[in-house]
């Protein structure tokens, strides 16, 4: 059976169990797996009045529901091709991509939505609120899937951090391989668990790793809690208690500040232990931990911790997982200190959202984990990544040439310099083509660096390194932040690099990079030829007089 079949028979059996929850202020609105059935066949025969052929394009474009996930399925299962776009992107950004694909159907979960791409775009195609196909009526029997293995069952839209984005073809059998895998790996994390699993989901479906990981909790039978109100992650989170749910870094970074916030207001004897403890375990990586450290750190475990973890998450959790940019290292260490696993996967679009995700029994701090089942890494010419497998995609959308320039012989080349110790994890240490080249010719990934200041300088919002044929490396930081903390924070960092990646000059900025200014990609990754545009008589300024560090 391909996924789609797989999902099918669960949501079948047992049909009461509770599949999903949207969590809303003032109430929680929950479909049952038989309810979800319905309403897929409720919107599929929608989709069959209209008549497409197979292999049609349908967009998608609404925040996390229950409505979109019956929706998505419901296209998939009539044989056409769901491009789902993400509701908060700008108008015009949304056209282009849908000017490329050419859709049939735009389908919305309202009418601002609708209204938005209208005024954009006077030739959209039709475009159907979700009012319009789920009436709430009774539907007779679901029909068949009518997808082959082999069928483009998406296209989803990569972030274009260096250009126009280009739309990711992916198929049945890239999906049905991708979640036998992370089931598999969800099994090693929930070995004894009994009863429902419990999932809690905050992150735009529109992506590829969020996609996959609500299509496994369909698959695997799981409860799928959806935050529908970004303002309530917090709470949404402590209310669901979830076993597992998928982040970013940033949001694990929020909530590592919010933690020393909490307790530096708190103060007394709690925070003395927490600071003694977190000291102590800083100690400890660095392999100089004493007798009294062990004391600090079992006395935290004790009584301060579990009472942060519940506080945090509720008291149910298995494990954090995080994708889509690199973690800092300390952060992950940070929520290890509190008993809170961090699984790390790897992965693009082009590879179905993974090629690698932690052993939740073997999982290295820094690392990204082994590869997944059936998949095959490997390191080539200025160590890339290059990747070999069931989760390849097949194509760039109507893109032969981009298709061309990163397949080659089966082989995906990722753009993504990285390692792998003797145990098969891997690491994974910056982008090709983010990386920095000197006018000394020393190769230069900025983003170990970024990290560093930005842990340096808690403040800060972003960290963005430029040099690029330049005589040394400058940073742009982003928020509300005094030039001499940057200054003290550099001059601490500076003497553990060598030479020519210390940090030269600097320029702070009071405005983040955004999604808004279209300078962040829709996931929240860095657009830096863009960057370097906006700032470059900033760039040429720190160029022009060179600060003294």
């Amino acid at each position: 059976m391909n996924f789609l079949e797989n999902i099918f028979a669960r949501l079948g059996n047992p049909a009461d169990a509770v599949a999903l929850q949207e969590l809303r202020d003032d109430q929680t609105v929950s479909a049952r797996s038989a309810e979800l059935l319905g309403m897929i066949t409720e919107a599929r025969a929608f989709l069959a009045s209209c008549n497409l052929p197979k292999g049609e394009r349908c967009a998608l474009l609404a925040p996390n529901s229950i409505q979109w996930i019956a929706m998505d399925l419901a296209i998939i299962a009539e044989g056409l091709i769901v491009v789902p776009l993400y509701s908060r992107q700008a108008p015009a950004e949304l056209v282009t991509m849908m000017k490329d694909c050419s859709p049939a159907l735009l389908m919305c979960s309202d009418e601002a939505l609708r209204d938005g791409i209208t005024a954009s775009w006077s030739e959209a195609p039709p475009r159907v609120l979700f009012s319009e196909v789920f009436k709430g009526a009774g539907m007779a029997e679901s029909k068949p899937c009518k997808v082959a293995d082999a069928d483009v069952v998406a296209i989803i839209y990569t972030s274009g951090t260096s250009g126009e984005a280009k739309g990711v073809m992916l198929t049945a059998a890239n999906i049905t391989h991708m979640l036998g895998c992370t089931s598999a790996r969800l099994d090693l994390l929930i070995s004894g668990h009994s009863g429902q699993e419990r999932v809690f989901h905050y992150l735009p479906m529109s992506f590829a790793g969020s996609w996959i990981i609500m299509l496994t909790s369909l698959m695997r039978g799981s409860l799928f809690m959806m935050n529908t109100d970004l303002s309530r992650i917090a709470n949404d989170m402590r209310a669901s208690s979830p076993d597992y749910f998928l982040n970013v870094p940033a949001l694990l970074e929020r909530m590592r500040k919010a933690v020393d916030e909490q307790l530096w207001k708190t103060g007394g004897i709690v925070l003395g232990l927490y600071s003694r403890a977190k000291a102590a375990w800083i100690r400890k990586q660095e392999g100089k931990a004493n007798f009294p450290d062990s004391m600090s750190l079992a006395v935290a475990r004790a009584v301060v911790f579990p009472t942060i973890r519940k506080k945090m998450i509720g008291s149910n959790l298995k494990a954090l997982i995080c994708g889509s940019a690199p973690l800092n290292v300390d952060t992950q260490l940070y929520f290890v200190m509190l008993g809170i696993p961090v699984l790390q996967g790897y992965g693009l679009t082009e590879t179905t959202a993974l090629c690698t995700l932690d052993d939740p029994r073997n999982a290295v701090p820094g690392q990204v984990g082994p590869a997944i089942d059936g998949v095959e890494m490997r390191l080539a010419e200025n160590d890339e990544i290059v990747v070999r497998g069931p989760n390849i995609f097949p194509g760039y959308w109507m893109r032969p040439e981009g298709t061309a320039q990163v397949l080659s012989d089966g082989w995906f080349h990722t753009g993504d310099q990285g390692e792998m110790d003797v145990s098969g994890n891997w690491k994974i240490r910056g982008r090709i083509k983010n990386l920095i080249i000197l006018g000394s010719g020393h190769n230069i990934a900025p983003e170990p660096i970024e990290d560093k200041l930005l842990q340096e300088v808690p403040t800060a919002q972003q960290v963005v390194l430029v040099g690029n044929g330049r005589g040394y490396l400058s940073a742009i930081v982003t928020g509300k932040v005094a030039d001499e903390k940057v200054q003290a924070a550099i001059d601490r960092i500076n003497p553990q690099l060598p030479h020519y990646k210390q940090i030269r000059a600097f320029h702070v900025r009071e405005e983040p990079f955004s999604i808004e200014s279209g300078s962040l990609t829709a996931n929240g990754k860095l657009k830096r030829d863009r960057i370097a545009e906006e700032l470059k008589s900033e760039i040429e300024d720190m160029y022009r007089v060179k600060q003294a560090v």
